[in-house]
């Protein structure tokens, strides 16, 4: 089908866009390019943060042929401006808000539609993890738990609501590692589910030394369940002392947490989508992540950040993160990150619409929201 009969700016077509693009965000039939164009023509025109953005760089009336030459959005501006695309954006559902030190800005995201929100973790988690009723979740969030707006605190609630109802069992905690240990030790004497303990990074740390210190009575619960247990890190040690590399966080999960499945999960308050670091390896890396087919993940040239650089030969390629999020379709679907990662080409010649993307992240970029600051007039 021509080009012109997928992208029409009429009206109508505005109109029509988010219940016809709704029922295909999660459908997986190869057609995420397509998708993506239709998300660029509709918030060019419906989402005013996004268009100003364009017109004062110059990219109002541009004609993108290709996602690389589609101009992403400074994730900084979550902090100053109200995003939000299509009708009646005063109908918000809930507002997610980023975790901030003190003195920082936090991000604030204005959901219209939780069901697509849902829609995306559930799918995005089922496609890695299988069914809920294989499993017993328990969370560790306390800095999340203590502050409201947490878009993870909303997805594991709701993941483990799932697990109940499929008659698992499931909770949060605080700080209270000695009923958390219980609970291990509660369930190891259960069989037919395994555990998934997700957790703040500073809190997994935490409950490993607490691990080491009651050693005798984590001793008493049988191995098959430490085996059995995987670990889901979510980051987060912002003003909690020396920052490792997630290798160093890892190994030393592992021994404290006496359990290989160390896994992550890369999102943030800004996007809707989440990609998972499990026990796959590509090019002898553990830390690379794969994400949804509703997410796309490209690397700009950290000097020309309108520049995506592309693969040759397949072969990795690195630079600050950007990423299409096709869940963001109420707000922006085209974020450029903060951090620094990798690319990967696990096929030579590159990913195709059905396929994982597949990412590491390698740092954060200094200075980044300077950038998007001072781009935009505030709103």
């Amino acid at each position: 089908m021509a080009r012109q009969d997928f992208y029409r700016p009429t009206d109508r077509y505005l109109k029509l866009m988010n219940s016809e693009f709704y029922g295909r965000i999660f459908e997986q039939d190869g057609h995420f390019e397509q998708l993506a164009m239709q998300a660029f023509e509709y918030q060019r025109e419906k989402c005013a943060v996004y268009r100003e953005y364009l017109n004062q760089t110059g990219r109002l009336d541009i004609e993108p042929s290709t996602l690389e030459e589609i101009p992403f959005l400074p994730i900084s501006l979550y902090k100053t401006c109200k995003i939000v695309s299509g009708e009646d954006d005063d109908k918000i559902e809930q507002i997610f808000t980023s975790s901030a030190t003190t003195g920082m800005v936090a991000s604030k995201h204005y959901v219209k539609d939780l069901s697509v929100y849902e829609k995306s973790f559930k799918g995005a988690f089922s496609r890695v993890y299988g069914s809920s009723d294989k499993y017993s979740l328990l969370a560790l969030l306390p800095s999340y738990l203590e502050r409201s707006g947490s878009s993870l605190v909303y997805m594991v609630e709701k993941l483990i609501e799932d697990v109940r109802k499929s008659g698992g069992e499931g909770g949060f905690y605080l700080y209270n590692h000695d009923e958390l240990l219980a609970k291990f030790a509660e369930l190891s004497s259960k069989s037919g589910r395994k555990t998934i303990l997700i957790g703040v990074t500073f809190a997994l740390l935490d409950f490993a030394e607490y691990i080491s210190e009651n050693s005798s009575a984590a001793d008493a619960i049988p191995l098959e369940f430490f085996d059995n247990l995987i670990v889901i890190e979510t980051g987060g040690m912002k003003g909690r002392g020396v920052e490792l590399t997630r290798g160093e966080l890892h190994s030393r999960l592992r021994k404290g947490l006496r359990t290989n499945h160390i896994h992550s999960e890369y999102g943030m308050a800004e996007l809707l989508s989440q990609a998972y670091q499990t026990d796959l390896r590509i090019d002898g890396r553990e830390d690379v992540f794969a994400s949804a087919p509703w997410m796309r993940v490209m690397v700009r040239d950290l000097q020309d950040p309108f520049r995506i650089l592309s693969s040759k030969d397949g072969e990795p390629v690195s630079g600050g993160i950007n990423i299409i999020d096709l869940a963001n379709i109420n707000s922006c679907c085209f974020i450029e990150t903060e951090d620094r990662g990798t690319v990967f080409y696990p096929s030579v010649g590159g990913l195709t619409d059905t396929e994982d993307c597949y990412f590491s992240v390698d740092g954060r970029i200094r200075n980044a929201e300077l950038r998007g600051c001072n781009m935009l007039i505030e709103k």
